[in-house]
């Protein structure tokens, strides 16, 4: 076999929480060149990967939609040919109704090699997140996983509804939204009782995820009532008993609220776990980009010299990595550091530090500039301090510690870009009003949003899309440019902030309780 061939790896991305994603698939997303993912994964996912990523097409035969398989499998071979290595992310597990075995057999006629990486298939994970198991000691000792709508080339339909229906156990059927009444009258027709419980789990783990129960016999005018939409799995059984008891996902703080992230994506990760945890969807929505130095001879010439400084000042993560980053570059390490102590504006950056094996000697109780300097300007007489910052920073650090007698010196290690527009995708949602809050970490960012948000969406702000600010500075800011503030963070991180909001949306419902 030719060393230029890539490998593909068949990746199950899980049901759509992203948090599902097995440690094995981010290991092969990381090592990736060319990613296609199918239509049920979720897109915040491909934040794992500097692959160009690609959307696996769907087309229409003429009697309904389905995916143009024969091209994605030529796709993922010439890939391979090309020496890439190649992720299909498919959503769930890849050979649970996912065609992943038939993308195997292509790859494997065509010399291509592969690895099956399995992912949370959506039964067990809709189960488990709507608040029931499939299998129980008292309501179910088997599953079976089906089709709910089977390959229309057929001569004739595989399943034979009277040995389903006398199935000892649960019944859990995959794509069959379109087909809910003809599955339950097929079922009733082949002797299950019209009174078996039964749940619709409609986009399954996600925080759009809405789970209807009824009996077999009512299911498919409840689901119509509900206005639940596919992707959705329809399981039938006692089990479905469970989820008075057991429900847990739909109770968490932030359910169902949808929460735009402004800040870089290279900054996002924690801000959206975060937000993913609290049960909320993480819009990303970013107004920043973050850049290099347009050239790194500033930074470098301190570096030579980086042991003569009394005390480095951080006020970003971001400024650790770049300064600290860049002396690992040049083939140095903390040793170079020499005397210097260090001072960070916050936790987040602290930890940052640590990344490096350093530990901060100033973090201020407060992770504002004016406390960092409070902080910091008693030790500052004849102090020779470095701050390694961005290309824009407020002037308050610089002002305090100069005027307590330091002898400041500044190197931008990293810039900050404003984002042009924001994606078609996020633009739409603005204007649909399908956006719950919008978090604001910084006046520079409160002053591109107001730029970025669409006219259509104007009048939403402060009335259905609410702005969540992170401190007092932000907030005066954001009102400045037209942004009503309906949440203010008491700590100044993302996690204060998102507690905010959760303050606003409990008294919300405390009130509407009332009412």
């Amino acid at each position: 076999m030719s060393a230029s061939i890539g490998t593909v790896y068949l990746v199950g991305a899980g049901p759509g929480d992203p948090g599902l994603l097995t440690l094995r698939g981010l290991e092969c997303l990381r090592r990736a060149d060319v990613v296609l993912y199918d239509g049920l994964v979720n897109p915040i996912l491909l934040r794992h990967s500097k692959a160009r990523a690609e959307r696996t097409c769907r087309v229409s035969d003429g009697r309904e939609r389905r995916l143009d398989q024969e091209e994605i499998n030529r796709r993922l071979i010439a890939a391979a040919q090309a020496g890439k290595t190649v992720v299909r992310l498919k959503g769930g597990d890849p050979f649970v109704f996912g065609r992943g075995s038939e993308e195997a057999a292509a790859l494997a006629a065509a010399g291509i090699p592969f690895e099956v990486v399995p992912g949370v298939t959506a039964a067990v994970a809709a189960g488990e997140y709507a608040g029931f198991s499939v299998t129980h000691r008292d309501h179910a000792s088997a599953v079976a996983f089906i089709t709910g709508h089977e390959d229309p080339a057929k001569d004739s339909p595989s399943l034979d509804y009277r040995v389903l229906a006398a199935f000892p156990g649960t019944l859990v059927f995959y794509m069959g939204w379109h087909r809910l009444s003809q599955i339950a009258d097929a079922l009733i027709a082949a002797g299950k009782n019209a009174a078996t419980p039964v749940a619709v789990i409609s986009h399954a783990s996600l925080p759009s995820q809405q789970t209807v129960t009824a009996p077999l016999g009512a299911i498919a005018e409840q689901v119509a009532s509900a206005g639940l939409r596919p992707p959705s799995l329809i399981v039938v059984g006692e089990c479905v008993r469970q989820r008075e008891q057991l429900a847990w996902f739909e109770k968490r703080p932030l359910f169902g609220r949808r929460i735009g992230v402004t800040r870089a994506d290279e900054q996002a990760d924690a801000q959206i776990d975060r937000i993913f945890e609290l049960g909320a969807e993480a819009v990303l929505m970013p107004t920043l980009e973050i850049e290099p130095p347009e050239t790194w001879d500033a930074v470098d010439a301190v570096l030579r010299r980086i042991g003569e400084f009394d005390w480095i000042v951080f006020t970003s993560a971001n400024g650790v990595r770049a300064l600290l980053g860049r002396l690992w570059e040049l083939g140095g390490d903390s040793r170079r550091l020499g005397k210097a102590r260090l001072a960070t504006i916050g936790p987040s950056t602290a930890a940052a530090l640590r990344e490096f094996q350093l530990r901060a000697d100033v973090v201020p109780e407060t992770y504002r500039a004016e406390h960092l300097a409070a902080a910091l300007c008693p030790q500052m007489a004849g102090q020779r301090v470095l701050w390694a910052r961005a290309n824009r920073v407020r002037d308050v650090l610089r002002t305090e510690l100069t005027a307590a007698g330091a002898l400041l010196e500044e190197v931008v290690v990293y810039q900050h870009q404003d984002v042009a527009a924001w994606p078609d995708d996020v633009n739409q949602r603005l204007i649909a009003g399908q956006l719950d809050w919008i978090g604001v970490s910084s006046p520079a960012i409160a002053r591109n949003v107001a730029g970025l948000v669409p006219e259509p969406a104007r009048a939403l702000l402060g009335q259905s899309i609410r702005i969540a600010s992170i401190s007092s500075v932000t907030s005066a800011a954001c009102r400045e440019v037209g942004l009503p503030v309906s949440a203010e963070a008491t700590e100044h991180t993302w996690d204060g902030l998102l507690a905010a909001i959760q303050q606003v949306e409990s008294a919300t419902s405390i009130a509407r309780g009332h009412d």
